[in-house]
């Protein structure tokens, strides 16, 4: 009987969640998007399905959208809380931003030696065009019920009250991740300085507190279980467009954006 339990004993399971592109409340073409509505169902999947041990979270994302990064991580430690099951992170390229939020999710976090980590802060970006349109004669016309309602429009000169007003914002949604960071890291945060948008590479991030050590998912899970660990992963998939080579044009503008934010570090 001994020996015919130790046959069918099964592995343990691991869920491995992957959390990888740019953040943001609309599908990226080729994809669902990494946001809170398309990740949902498959974070609910990982938490559930064949009894995990602990659940992994493998990210690699520059940042973007602070709501959706909040919600995706609000859900991973609800799902934890429920199921008293462990979280463990592991940051990949890069962890920034958002995808730092993302990281502190985990109970531990853990990075490669190269890996980018940090970035807590908040920014905003655009363009403004009313000096070419004034060279090419094009009149802008905009009519608002509501003074404020054209708030930095990029095709009329920038109002420093406008700019005022969007640090106000700003300053809002950076004590929010500020006071994630300090709940879900606390006491382990070391030194100045963390929350003025810097970066660090994996060892540094180990110094400051923002992650606990080096390591990868798959040696790091073996440790923590056994070299039979099965580590299940869930992830969004590729539409079908994508997968048959679906209109380039289609994305242009979501890739312009998701490239400026990688190439902030470097990729």
């Amino acid at each position: 009987m001994v020996k015919l339990t130790k046959l069918f004993k099964r592995s343990p399971t691991v869920s491995v969640i992957r959390l990888n592109g740019v953040i943001g409340s609309g599908s990226r073409f080729g994809g669902p998007g990494l946001n809170d509505a398309a990740m949902a169902p498959i974070i609910e999947r990982a938490f559930a399905k064949g009894k995990p041990k602990a659940v992994a979270l493998a990210i690699n994302s520059p940042g973007g959208s602070p709501v959706q990064s909040a919600l995706i991580a609000a859900r991973i430690r609800r799902l934890a809380a429920e199921k008293n099951l462990k979280v463990y992170a592991f940051c990949e390229d890069v962890a920034a931003s958002g995808g730092y939020w993302l990281a502190t999710a985990g109970d531990e976090i853990y990075a490669d030696r190269s890996s980018i980590v940090g970035s807590i802060g908040v920014i905003s970006a655009s363009f403004g065009f009313h000096e070419l349109m004034t060279r090419q004669g094009i009149e802008r016309r905009v009519h608002t019920a509501g003074e404020d309602k054209s708030m930095l429009d990029p095709f009329r000169p920038e109002k420093p009250e406008d700019v005022e007003r969007l640090k106000t914002l700003q300053k809002v949604i950076h004590n929010n991740f500020i006071e994630q960071v300090k709940q879900r890291r606390g006491k382990m945060l070391r030194g100045e300085d963390l929350f003025t948008g810097e970066i660090w590479v994996g060892p540094q991030a180990v110094e400051n507190g923002l992650v606990d050590g080096i390591g990868h998912l798959v040696p790091k899970m073996q440790e923590l279980f056994g070299e039979d660990v099965n580590l299940s992963v869930f992830g969004p998939k590729k539409s079908l467009l994508s997968r048959f080579g679906g209109p380039a044009a289609a994305g242009i503008m979501n890739d312009v954006e998701d490239r400026s934010l990688w190439s902030r570090f470097g990729l």
